[in-house]
C-alpha cells in the first residue's frame, strides 16, 4: 500500500483517529493530543459514516485536525487504512476516541527514535475502570525491548494507543492493516513489523485505557481464537522456515486461540465446552490448567474472582 502525495509542510506526528459513533468520549481524547507538550503533529480524523454528533465535535477544532468521512461504515481494519493514506508524518500513533493520553507522551516517545533501527515505541498504560474509576497499569515490571519478534508472537504484550511507529515500517509492507481481521488486525501489523525492526519503551504510564460496556473487543471473544488461528497460516507463508523457526511461540498463540474460545464457551455457560477445548494446552500454558479448574464456576463469578486479584496484585 502507498501514503498519498502532499505538498504541504509535513507534520513530524501524524496522529490516527478513527471513528464511529464516539461523540460520548470523544472531546476529552481530541483534547488529549491538542495538550501535547510536543507541538509537530497532525490528527487524521477518519468518521467511518458516523450517526451522532461526532462530526460536529471533530469539525470545531482548528486545522491541525484534518477532518475525513467514509461514504459508508466498514470494518476497523479497512477504516484504518484508509486513515493511515492520509497521514503525512515520519512518525505515526493511534488514539481510540474513547481513549486520551497524558501531555508528555509524544515528547518522551518520538525522542527513541533517534536510533535508526528502532521501529516502534511504546509506552507503559493505564486501564481505567469507568464505572468503578478504579485504575491499573498494564506493566509492571519492564517489558521487552530489541528485537522482539519471537516475544510478540507468542505472548503479544502491546496495546494499540500506546504504540508510535515509524513511517517507513509500512512503506516496506505490501499490507498494512489486514481487512480480514475484526479483531486482531493491530496484533498481526505490529507483530510483522516486529520481525524487521527493533522495539522500544518508555516504562512511565503515558496513556488511559478506558474499560466500559461499550468496548467492542469484549463482545465477541471468542472470534479472536479463530483470528489468531489465521494468523499463524499467514505467517507459514510469508515467513520462510516459521514453522522450524518459531515451534514454542507457535504452541503458544494456539494456546491463545485455545484461551479466546474458551472463553466463549463459558460466557454461553458450556463449562464442559471450556474444559475440552483448554484441556490439550495444559503444558503449553500452565495458566490454563487454572482455567480448567476455575471453569466449574460461573463465567461472572469467575470475573468478579479476576477483577479481585487485580485489585490487590
Amino acid at each position: 500500500m502507498k501514503f498519498n502525495e502532499e505538498v504541504d509542510k509535513l507534520p513530524k506526528v501524524s496522529v490516527i483517529m478513527n471513528c464511529y459513533n464516539c461523540s460520548k468520549y470523544l472531546k476529552q481524547a481530541i483534547d488529549s493530543v491538542y495538550a501535547q507538550t510536543y507541538k509537530d503533529w497532525e490528527i487524521i480524523f477518519w468518521d467511518n459514516a458516523s450517526t451522532d454528533q461526532s462530526a460536529s465535535i471533530a469539525n470545531s477544532y482548528d486545522e491541525r485536525l484534518r477532518y475525513f468521512r467514509g461514504e459508508e461504515t466498514v470494518l476497523l481494519g479497512h477504516a484504518r487504512n484508509f486513515a493511515l493514506q492520509k497521514a503525512r508524518g515520519e512518525v505515526i500513533g493511534f488514539l481510540d476516541c474513547d481513549d486520551y493520553w497524558y501531555p508528555t507522551k509524544l515528547e518522551k516517545q518520538v525522542k527513541l527514535f533517534q536510533n535508526p533501527e528502532v521501529g516502534i515505541v511504546y509506552c507503559n498504560v493505564i486501564f481505567l475502570e469507568e464505572n468503578t474509576g478504579e485504575k491499573r497499569v498494564l506493566y509492571k515490571k519492564h517489558p521487552p525491548r530489541g528485537r522482539v519478534f519471537n516475544q510478540l508472537l507468542a505472548d503479544y504484550f502491546l496495546d494499540m494507543n500506546a504504540v508510535l511507529l515509524r513511517r517507513r515500517c509500512l512503506e516496506s509492507l505490501s499490507e498494512w492493516f489486514d481487512e480480514s481481521f475484526n479483531y486482531i488486525e493491530e496484533t498481526d501489523l505490529f507483530t510483522r513489523i516486529g520481525y524487521d525492526w527493533e522495539l522500544d519503551y518508555v516504562f512511565e504510564p503515558l496513556s488511559v485505557w478506558r474499560i466500559h460496556g461499550e468496548n467492542l473487543t469484549w463482545k465477541k471473544i471468542s472470534a479472536f481464537g479463530e483470528e489468531l488461528r489465521r494468523m499463524l497460516s499467514k505467517y507459514k507463508d510469508l515467513y520462510p522456515n516459521f514453522s522450524i523457526l518459531y515451534p514454542r511461540e507457535i504452541k503458544k498463540v494456539e494456546a491463545r486461540a485455545a484461551y479466546r474460545e474458551a472463553q466463549g464457551e463459558w460466557m454461553k455457560d458450556n463449562k464442559s465446552g471450556v474444559r475440552s477445548i483448554v484441556g490439550p494446552w495444559i503444558t503449553t500454558d500452565p495458566r490454563l490448567a487454572v482455567i480448567y479448574l476455575l471453569s466449574f464456576m460461573s463465567f461472572q463469578r469467575f470475573n468478579k474472582l479476576l477483577n479481585f486479584i487485580r485489585r490487590i496484585v
